[in-house]
């Protein structure tokens, strides 16, 4: 059964609190560890950032990205896009095995501004607004339809987008306290957040800086947004909502018994990468070291019952248990629209031919005039961020 991502937003908002929510992060956001980090008090899931033109043309990309259970729910399924047929088409593909779609408009890598993705968008508005209503358009309005952006230096540009973007009909809106071009350690600007959580009608979650439990509330009761959204923090510590300090040692030891229950889904980089950032506060430096040398599923189980779990005699409690594995089967009629190449453009949809948006001028200044007086987002510092945990 899946669940209504709107009606979840209802439900905090009326018991005074907010939705925690586990953020779309590039190889690691999988079934498994949405899995985990459920059981330790995360209401809403994003699956990693995938790109839709792949996902439409690639059977491959399909079956990597998108692994999916029966009880996989909520769930949110983020795509990178820079034209409506994928955008639109990638949703309709993952519709029946996902609660909504979330459009990626925060990511400032350097190959994803190359592309058109992510943080690139924030310089085409009128693109954004027909990604965003193509699919809201074109699916049942309990799918949840949202975005993911980042905050401009001007406060009055921020504000403008943000309450354009609501126009645009998405049910909410995720905003990263730091501009493009911050790094992920500089400080988040609290301020413009709360700004914005007071103008904007939509729920509005929040994303940046949290590393604990604690500074989660802390962000809630001076934004009085609606959720709370954590990346790096929950990849160090999954049980981090659970106000734990560092990973729980029964946290440790139900990441592998789902491993066990994996299979053949899960790859030895994700289950392995994963354990290298739990166990960074229980290991030693040298104890590190030689961790990150292992190279098979049972050398790294055997370490860790050596030397992590070799006290540990307590039970791993169950909430949320990873059941079957669900073999999807999308839409033939999309995938096989997808399925070539242009070999002039290298799209799946041909724009060899200069395709002209007609633009209405009721959409708003923002989308008007942001096109012409855009903030100049077209290359990223070097030393930019190595992952995209956006």
């Amino acid at each position: 059964m899946r669940t209504n991502v709107i009606e979840l937003f209802e439900d905090a908002k009326r018991r005074d609190t907010y939705l925690k929510i586990c953020a779309p992060m590039v190889r690691y956001s999988k079934v498994q560890f949405r899995t985990l980090v459920k059981n330790y008090g995360v209401d809403l899931c994003f699956t990693p950032m995938i790109l839709a033109d792949s996902f439409c043309q690639n059977e491959k990309a399909r079956s990597n990205e998108f692994i999916t259970t029966t009880n996989d729910t909520p769930l949110i399924v983020q795509f990178a896009a820079n034209n409506v047929d994928d955008f639109l088409d990638a949703s309709q593909l993952v519709y029946p095995y996902a609660d909504g779609v979330d459009l990626n408009c925060g990511c400032p890598q350097r190959w994803a501004m190359k592309d058109g993705y992510g943080c690139a968008l924030l310089s085409k508005p009128e693109l954004v607004h027909d990604l965003l209503r193509s699919v809201r358009n074109n699916l049942p309005s309990h799918f949840s339809v949202s975005v993911k952006v980042r905050i401009f230096q001007d406060l009055k540009k921020t504000i403008t987008m943000c309450q354009q973007l609501e126009q645009c009909g998405v049910n909410f809106m995720t905003v990263h306290g730091r501009t493009p071009l911050q790094k992920s350690g500089d400080n988040i600007d609290v301020e413009m957040l709360k700004e914005i959580c007071d103008l904007v009608k939509i729920p509005v979650v929040a994303n940046g800086g949290i590393k604990s439990l604690y500074d989660a509330e802390q962000l809630y009761n001076t934004l009085n947004c609606d959720g709370i959204m954590v990346a790096d923090g929950i990849l160090n510590n999954p049980a981090l909502f659970t106000g734990a300090n560092k990973t729980p040692l029964y946290c440790v030891k139900h990441w592998m018994n789902l491993k066990d229950l994996s299979g053949d889904k899960i790859t030895f980089q994700c289950y392995h990468h994963h354990l290298v950032f739990m166990l960074g506060k229980i290991l030693a430096k040298k104890q590190k070291q030689e961790f990150n040398n292992l190279s098979d599923f049972d050398e790294v189980d055997a370490y860790i019952k050596k030397y992590v779990l070799d006290s540990f005699d307590g039970d791993v409690e169950v909430i949320h248990e990873l059941e079957n594995f669900v073999d999807c089967e999308f839409n033939s009629k999309i995938t096989s629209k997808h399925a070539h190449k242009c070999r002039g453009c290298g799209k799946s949809i041909c724009y060899c031919i200069c395709m002209q948006y007609n633009y209405d001028s009721n959409k708003g200044n923002y989308f008007k005039s942001f096109v012409t007086n855009n903030d100049g987002i077209d290359f990223m510092d070097s030393n930019m961020f190595d992952e995209c945990n956006l």
